[in-house]
């Protein structure tokens, strides 16, 4: 499963929301409505599926798939060279 599609699913099960409505360049925030202690579970579940460290901050300035979906690949990237 690609990265993109892996956030869709644990949003889509975090957040109790129909996948179909995770779109890519939708803010999570202002319309689906995911409020800041959802945010850091949405954080907590990425970190465990993708087994890297991110940071809330990074993650609630990134509010759309495709902005998460970048700053976890860049992480991931990192992680190699590291």
């Amino acid at each position: 499963m690609e990265t993109k599609e892996r956030i869709k699913d644990i949003l889509s099960k975090l957040l109790k929301v129909k996948p179909e409505e995770l779109k890519d360049d939708v803010s999570l925030e202002s319309s689906i409505g995911v409020d800041s202690t959802e945010m850091v579970e949405t954080v907590i579940a990425l970190e465990k599926a993708f087994n890297t460290k991110l940071s809330p901050k990074e993650i609630i300035k990134s509010s759309t798939i495709n902005d998460i979906e970048a700053v976890i690949k860049s992480k991931l990237s990192a992680d190699e060279h590291n």
